[in-house]
């Protein structure tokens, strides 16, 4: 059962949308070699406003993701497609419904 989770908002820069987009998408191989990355999302709220929700079983997962290949990629990257830094949320699941 998932217990911990981070929530991030994008804002993509002017003219970079597609590029966020295609970034997101591009980390889904990423997330699914992370055992203990059970859920992964990709969002787009908006034009140029975007997300990733991603959730985990305890904080040693939640932790692991923090410092694995799609945090250090964003990072990497925030300057060139984001209008300001990645806000990262890390907080509790109450409750959800996974398939399985």
């Amino acid at each position: 059962m998932v217990r911990v989770a981070l929530a991030v908002r994008l804002e993509a820069k002017p003219g970079k949308e597609a590029e966020v987009a295609a970034f997101l998408e591009s980390a889904l191989p990423l997330a699914n070699q992370e055992a203990s990355t059970p859920v992964w999302f990709a969002l787009k709220f908006g034009p140029s406003s975007f997300g990733i929700f991603d959730a985990f079983a305890d904080d040693t997962g939640r932790q692991a993701h923090l410092g694995g290949q799609i945090a250090a990629a964003l990072m990497a990257k925030a300057p060139e497609l984001l209008a300001q830094a990645p806000v990262i949320e890390q907080v509790d699941v109450l409750a959800a419904k996974l398939p399985g």
